[in-house]
């Protein structure tokens, strides 16, 4: 082996020492003041050595360069020093900004000022009682999701609990080992992280230490929760099979039931919430409330960042989605029109009304979109073209800069991304937590016509957002430091 191969391997070891002894740091900060650790909004909670170093790379995004663990060790460590309270903390920003002060002021001191509001706060959102338990009405591919990742979620042992499962017995007797396996293995995503037991006597599966009720019933209605414990829960109805306010309400009958949140589009007057665009406008008395569609969550966030900076006169929105359970995987009889043909053999054109659901998000875009979807023979992520008339005009290399900005500094961060790869295809992107990812290459520009491919995981990245609403209406959302950059300041930074 060359000096140069012994050295570069030399340094890769002394990063990944780094990185390994940051983990307990990391997890002590998570477990016990509830604390998320992140570079440019990549969580390094319950992630591995690899992982860590690659989030460092990732940081070259950025600043050109890679993160230098010899940075990011040192103050991880002087934060675990401190009694922070509730917050995510951003590692790779917080470095940016010490070094741009020179060797003024020590990384400790630096530390204090900075986050001055949560030193000494430790326990705070524990002790004011914000524990919300939470039950998963249906337990398909988005309530399975959503319970991989509040499982995930409950290391810091407070926030969102989820207490139980609501299904209809099936007619085996191993029904609950049945469940259970889906739990533990998805051809799509993965085996689960962790470990699954199941208790047939109590109706229980425990995942990773988090004891899950499994209930069986056939109406929302008639159901005691508080005889499992359970109380001003939250129910999160992943069935579809009611859209309506009078039809979710039913879970309003049960007792110890408070809030109701759907995992589709309501109907109605429902409020359709995208989180990161409209969550605000959710009021205590909102008792029902929907988390739209996959579709409109991915392609929202990237209209309001052109909508601010370019303004939209008219639109066309076509969504090329991956098959969902509603098809057949034959040809058989269907109610909608198209939809009993083969899933896994045809391409089907079929209706979506994403565009229409994007203006109750983003009333500015009342009527200036229209929109159609073809179903394709993948069973998970899909991609939203969007084929826009701006106010003003733009270049390719101005677009994709800007949106590259709102990917990594932006308050949308959690759901746009961006990526610039020649190779890059649809599996890429399966278990992305962005709800939609702005293939850069892709882009086409003409003036005041901007072409747009959007990529999303129309299953995870979807589940990820519907935690991120449910942890707002619960009031769980967790401050994030150093505060993120408006759409419109950096509308500035690139012009």
């Amino acid at each position: 082996m060359s000096n140069t191969a012994d050295s570069t391997f030399e340094s890769w070891m002394s990063n990944e020492a780094l990185a390994e002894s940051m983990i307990p740091l990391i997890g002590r900060l998570y477990r016990e003041n509830n604390v998320v650790i992140s570079i440019h909004g990549h969580s390094l909670v319950n992630k591995s050595t690899t992982d860590i170093l690659k989030a460092h790379r990732f940081a070259r995004r950025i600043g050109n360069t890679e993160l230098p663990l010899k940075e990011t060790g040192p103050l991880v460590k002087a934060l675990a020093q401190l009694d922070l309270g509730p917050a995510t903390v951003d590692i790779a920003e917080l470095s940016h900004k010490f070094k741009t002060l020179g060797s003024d002021i020590a990384l400790e001191e630096f530390a204090v000022l900075e986050l001055a509001e949560l030193v000494g706060k430790r326990g705070a959102q524990h002790r004011a009682g914000t524990d919300t338990d939470v039950v998963l009405y249906g337990f398909g591919r988005i309530g399975r999701l959503l319970a991989r990742i509040l499982v995930e979620k409950a290391g810091r042992g407070y926030g969102l609990r989820l207490r139980a499962i609501v299904v209809r017995r099936g007619s085996f007797d191993n029904d609950l080992a049945k469940r259970a396996s889906l739990l533990r293995r998805d051809s799509v995503h993965g085996p689960f992280k962790g470990t699954i037991k199941v208790n047939a006597a109590d109706n229980t599966i425990t995942a990773n230490g988090v004891r899950i009720q499994v209930i069986y019933s056939d109406s929302p209605a008639a159901i005691d929760y508080t005889a499992y414990g359970i109380d001003e829960a939250l129910v999160v109805d992943n069935t579809g099979r009611w859209r309506d306010a009078h039809g979710l309400s039913q879970h309003l009958q049960s007792k110890g039931v408070s809030r109701v949140l759907l995992t589709a589009p309501g109907k109605g007057q429902l409020k359709n919430i995208v989180y990161g665009i409209n969550q605000e406008t959710i009021q205590d008395s909102d008792a029902i409330v929907t988390a739209a569609s996959c579709t409109t969550n991915a392609i929202t966030p990237v209209l309001k960042a052109v909508q601010d900076r370019f303004g939209i006169v008219h639109g066309h929105v076509e969504t090329v989605h991956s098959f969902t359970n509603d098809q057949n995987l034959i040809d058989n009889f269907h109610q909608a029109d198209r939809r009993g043909r083969s899933a896994p053999l045809n391409m089907v054109i079929t209706e979506t009304g994403a565009a229409e659901a994007v203006a109750k998000a983003l009333p500015d875009l009342q009527g200036k979109l229209t929109g159609s979807s073809i179903r394709v023979p993948t069973p998970d992520v899909s991609l939203a073209i969007l084929n826009l008339t701006l106010e003003h005009e733009t270049t390719k290399d101005e677009a994709n800069g800007f949106l590259r900005e709102m990917s990594l500094k932006s308050h949308l961060r959690e759901q746009i991304d961006y990526v610039d790869s020649p190779e890059i295809v649809s599996s890429d992107f399966i278990g992305s937590s962005r709800t939609g990812i702005v293939d850069g290459l892709a882009t086409i520009s003409n003036k005041r016509n901007l072409v747009l491919y959007v990529w999303y995981d129309n299953e995870f990245g979807y589940s990820c957002q519907v935690v991120r609403l449910m942890e707002e209406m619960s009031g769980l959302n967790l401050p994030a430091y150093p505060v993120r950059t408006s759409a419109v300041a950096l509308e500035a930074a690139v012009m």
